[in-house]
């Protein structure tokens, strides 16, 4: 893993887009980093969404899985790979 992308134990649920949205610290800046629901679902194998107390249990979900989405934004902030707002998104 590439120490100059640093990850901060900075997330939350984005309710309108359904997604989580992570830190990234890279050069003295902060890169938002979204994984979606689905891509949650499926990098836990999980095939049906939680209902109740969506937040808690998505990030749940991404907790679980932390390692491997910090992976996955690494690889896409060195590959340069952003939206037109600077933010990575892992699907």
């Amino acid at each position: 893993m590439n120490q100059s992308i640093l990850f901060p134990e900075l997330q939350y649920w984005d309710y309108a887009h359904k997604r989580v949205c992570f830190i990234a610290q890279s050069q003295g800046m902060n890169i938002k980093c979204y994984i979606s629901a689905n891509k949650l679902a499926e990098l836990n194998d999980f095939s049906e969404q939680p209902s109740t107390d969506e937040a808690a249990a998505m990030l749940a979900l991404f907790d679980a899985v932390r390692f491997d989405a910090e992976e996955m934004a690494e690889e896409l902030i060195e590959a340069e790979e952003f939206d037109e707002f600077g933010a990575v998104h892992l699907g």
